[in-house]
């Protein structure tokens, strides 16, 4: 399975803390601590492989629809405020893949990071955690989907690689999210959420929602 090259550094970070652990254990009265921070060295670097995997998945064939851009479980899927776009919210725990693809092709018009707070991802107040938000105009019908990448109460790191300018294909990588996250699609008018609060869904592969005609 391959991973994300952002996890090399904390594959590395595990496998040298185990490294160290075990150059400790000959010492006198170290055994105990180096042996300790040999698991705990490995433990982190297996994890971290686990965690950072980044599976190779086919493009989406059907350019009608518009699939999740993250893996995890449906939150919501409500209009949040009157006049607001529909949004689909998915939680992503720290067994999920934590890399976003693209929910559509277009052309990527702003990537905006928006500072805030850093409430546990699955909470209702999330949706206030410090983000990255990017805005998609589709090639479908030229409408715009806006797509938010944000934070958990962990490791509070998110990466948006696409600048505003950029093309992107539907299922494309576009960013990732370290440790525990949140990813939310808001839907233009055009087009209709297919998915429901529980629902597993899986980046680049489950359409969350279709183009009205």
């Amino acid at each position: 399975m391959p991973i994300a090259r952002q996890g090399l550094k904390f594959v590395g970070a595990g496998l040298l803390a185990a490294g160290a652990g075990l150059l400790m254990r000959p010492a006198p009265g170290l055994d105990f601590l180096g042996f300790l921070i040999f698991f705990l060295g490995l433990f982190f670097a297996a994890f971290s492989l686990y965690f950072f995997r980044d599976p190779h998945r086919p493009w989406p064939p059907d350019a009608g629809l518009i699939y999740s851009p993250g893996d995890g479980a449906v939150l919501s899927v409500s209009r949040e405020g009157e006049g607001k776009p529909v949004c689909v919210r998915i939680f992503l725990s720290i067994f999920n893949v934590h890399v976003q693809r693209s929910p559509c092709s277009g052309q990527v018009e702003t990537v905006e990071h928006i500072p805030g707070s850093f409430v546990m991802a699955m909470r209702d107040g999330a949706k206030f955690n410090e983000r990255c938000v990017m805005t998609l105009r589709a090639d479908n019908d030229g409408q715009r989907l806006v797509v938010e990448q944000i934070a958990g109460a962990v490791a509070r790191r998110i990466e948006c690689w696409p600048a505003p300018g950029s093309a992107l294909k539907a299922g494309e990588r576009y960013g990732i999210i370290y440790f525990g996250s949140q990813a939310a699609l808001h839907l233009p008018d055009s087009a209709r959420a297919l998915v429901k609060p529980g629902d597993k869904v899986s980046a680049g592969v489950t359409p969350v929602a279709e183009w009205l005609e």
